[in-house]
């Protein structure tokens, strides 16, 4: 997310260090060179230059807190623009006293709406309320099936598919919702290839009649400006009440997340980082603006941590830990626990500090966590519970039932038994500490 921007904005600011106070003259090149970078990235250069100017307002003349270098005070002052740049804090959907509470998803063709409804649904879901889908797109060819059997998947209804008009879709989706007990009713709406006026009376009568507690407008994060164009036009005949951008899992410069809110005025409410059903982040301005200078989200990986981790489950591995009684199936089990939490690569850009390491935008061969999967999956409970019995016959039986070879088979029980040693290493070390009255675990 970012990757490019992040780069470069962390390269332009190491040229700051070793200076001993902020001046004219020692921040005029870098932030000329943010500025480029900014509009590299495809963000509105009034945003831009509305930005630099603020950041150059703020910095110049300064004096150098002790503790810290002039570089880290301009990241500081970058970053709090960042953030007024990108919005307030973020607001969650505010569920009506008598349900359903409405909400409504326009944006062009392409855009990613019907998926995010999908998504959207399911993120309600977590909080345990009952999402229901209607879908009035009848222009596009299977959009509705599409919905039907994305709601399928995550076990949520879709109605209205026995009406054949948008308005009439919307009437009988409102009455099966609450037949249903719908909490929350999300209408995908039909987009176009480009706005034409048609359209858009289509969405303001749906408007009218539905008088939806929110409306969001979904933007292609890789299209830049032009999902900032787009926006304004839905914002002055709609007026949405908040911004969803989706594939910023992709080669999104940057653009429209940072130009979008300044533009429109509206907030960015939720991001789509993925293809995948739990794929959907709220916005936190505060967050994003880590991100993208390169400190990383600890909080959003904890968040995604708490959400994906069985609690019973860890505390059951901690404890067979603590014996050191690491298992294939456990191993296996964690493996299950991490894909849960998505894209390993969002993953290590979370974690401050990974470009330091030349870890930004490492790419991570997910197939290899598969690979593993499948050789776990070929051996019996005897062999995963004890590895030790796996001789050559065992090897080649498990080669040939998972696809691999059987150097992949003793690759991986080689790292499992070095594993095995380290967490036996670690839990005598342990029990020593305890002894001494100190607890690691």
């Amino acid at each position: 997310m970012f990757g490019e921007l992040t780069q470069k904005l962390e390269s332009i600011l190491k040229k700051l260090r070793g200076e001993g106070r902020i001046t004219e003259k020692n921040i005029e090149e870098s932030l000329r060179a943010v500025r480029r970078a900014l509009l590299e990235a495809d963000v509105h250069y009034k945003v831009a230059r509305d930005f630099i100017a603020s950041v150059t307002e703020k910095a110049i003349g300064q004096d150098v807190i002790r503790s810290i270098t002039p570089a880290q005070q301009i990241i500081k002052i970058i970053y709090d623009e960042l953030t007024l740049v990108l919005g307030e804090p973020f607001r969650d959907i505010q569920l009506q006293r008598n349900p359903p509470t409405i909400v409504m998803i326009v944006g062009l063709q392409g855009s990613g709406k019907t998926t995010f409804c999908a998504k959207l649904a399911r993120y309600i879901q977590k909080r345990g309320r009952r999402p229901v889908l209607a879908s009035a797109d009848v222009y596009r060819p299977a959009a509705r099936k599409q919905l039907e059997v994305l709601g399928k998947n995550i076990n949520t209804p879709v109605v209205g598919m026995d009406a054949s008009q948008p308005i009439e879709i919307a009437k009988r989706s409102c009455e099966e919702c609450k037949r249903l007990n719908g909490d929350v009713l999300i209408i995908d709406t039909a987009g176009r290839l480009q706005i034409d006026d048609t359209m858009m009376r289509e969405l303001e009568e749906l408007k009218q009649l539905l008088q939806p507690q929110e409306i969001f407008f979904v933007a292609d994060g890789m299209t830049g400006q032009d999902a900032v164009n787009s926006a304004s036009v839905f914002r002055e005949r709609l007026d949405f009440t908040g911004i969803v951008l989706t594939k910023l899992d992709g080669d999104a410069r940057g653009g429209a997340a940072l130009s979008i809110r300044a533009v429109t005025g509206k907030q960015i409410r939720f991001v789509s980082v993925g293809e995948k059903g739990d794929d959907i982040e709220p916005f936190h301005p505060e967050r994003m603006a880590s991100r993208i200078l390169g400190m990383g989200d600890i909080v959003s990986l904890v968040e995604k941590a708490q959400e994906s981790v069985d609690k019973e489950q860890a505390e059951k591995l901690e404890e067979k830990l603590r014996r050191a009684e690491f298992t294939f199936e456990d191993f296996k089990d964690q493996i299950q626990q991490i894909k849960k939490m998505g894209s390993l690569e969002q993953m290590i850009e979370m974690i401050p500090g990974m470009n330091r390491f030349g870890l930004s935008g490492f790419q991570v061969d997910e197939l290899q966590f598969k690979k593993v999967e499948a050789i776990i999956n070929s051996m019996t409970l005897e062999e995963r519970q004890n590895p030790k019995i796996i001789n050559g016959s065992r090897r080649l039986r498990i080669a040939r039932g998972s696809g691999s070879s059987v150097q992949d088979i003793n690759r991986l029980l080689n790292q499992f038994f070095q594993m095995q040693k380290m967490i036996k290493n670690l839990s005598r070390f342990n029990f020593g500490k305890q002894k001494a009255g100190i607890k690691l675990f």
